[in-house]
C-alpha cells in the first residue's frame, strides 16, 4: 500500500480559500487595532488644561493647602509650589492643573536684586521687572525646558536652581536664564501682581514652556487657546 494518500482537489481548494480568507481577516484585524492603538485622541481644551490666564490668582499646590491662596507673608528664596486657579464659564473656581507646565514655583527676593538678563548665548530669555511685585515675589513654571523635570533650589546658591535629571542650571535673578548643562532656553516667567492680598496673573508665560519647540509653536498655541475659551 501507497504511504500516501490522494487528496480530493475540491476539499484541497476550499481549505486554500479558507486559510486565505481567515488569514486575511486577522490581517484586518491587526491592522485595525495597530491603526487605533496608534492613533492619537484629539485634545481637548479644558479650564483645567488651559495655560495661565490674566486674572487667575495663584493658590497652594501642596497636598496640605491645596487650593488656598498663596500669601506673600508665606515666601521666601526656598519657593513656594503653586498652580494658577482661574473660573469655568459658569463662574466656577478652576485649579489649572491638568496642564504640567502650569506647576509653578513662587519666589521671593529682595526687589533690588533682580536684573535685566543678558542672553549669555541662550535665546529667549526674558524678566519683566514689572511682572515682578514690589514685595519681590516672582513666579516661574517648574518645569525644566529641557525633559521636564521638576527643578528645586540649587542647595549650594539659593538664588539659582540645579534640576537633578540632566543637570541644568537657572539664574533666578536674571529671568531664570540657563547659567549650565543642556536646556535649550529659560524657564519661562508668570507676570504676577500683589491685589488684595492675592497673588494674581497679568499675562500668560512670556516665553515657551517645556514641550514647545520655539516660540512660534507657543504663540500658534495660545491663538487657539484664545479662540477656545476667549
Amino acid at each position: 500500500m501507497t504511504r500516501y494518500k490522494k487528496q480530493d482537489p475540491e476539499i484541497t481548494r476550499r481549505k486554500f480559500i479558507n486559510v486565505a480568507m481567515g488569514t486575511g481577516a486577522g490581517v484586518g484585524v491587526l491592522s485595525l487595532v495597530s491603526a487605533l492603538g496608534s492613533a492619537k485622541p484629539a485634545f481637548r481644551l479644558t479650564p483645567e488644561k488651559a495655560p495661565p490666564i490674566k486674572g487667575d490668582i495663584l493658590v497652594h499646590a501642596s497636598a496640605d493647602k491645596e487650593g488656598q491662596p498663596v500669601r506673600v507673608s508665606e515666601l521666601s528664596e526656598q519657593g513656594v509650589s503653586a498652580w494658577p486657579m482661574g473660573k469655568d464659564k459658569e463662574g466656577n473656581n478652576v485649579i489649572r492643573k491638568g496642564e504640567p507646565n502650569n506647576q509653578l514655583a513662587v519666589y521671593r527676593f529682595e526687589r533690588d536684586r533682580f536684573k535685566v538678563p543678558e542672553d549669555g548665548g541662550h535665546a529667549h530669555v526674558v524678566l519683566q521687572l514689572d511682572g515682578i511685585t514690589d514685595q519681590g515675589v516672582v513666579a516661574y513654571s517648574n518645569k525644566c525646558t529641557h525633559a521636564g523635570c521638576a527643578v528645586p533650589n540649587d542647595p549650594n546658591d539659593a538664588t539659582r536652581l540645579f534640576c537633578p535629571c540632566h543637570s541644568g542650571e537657572y539664574d533666578l535673578l536674571q529671568g531664570c536664564k540657563v547659567v549650565g548643562g543642556p536646556p535649550p532656553r529659560s524657564m519661562p516667567q508668570l507676570p504676577i501682581k500683589l491685589e488684595n492680598d492675592q497673588l494674581v496673573v497679568t499675562e500668560t508665560f512670556v516665553t515657551a514652556p517645556y514641550g514647545f519647540l520655539n516660540e512660534a509653536d507657543w504663540e500658534s498655541y495660545l491663538e487657539q487657546v484664545k479662540e477656545i475659551i476667549g
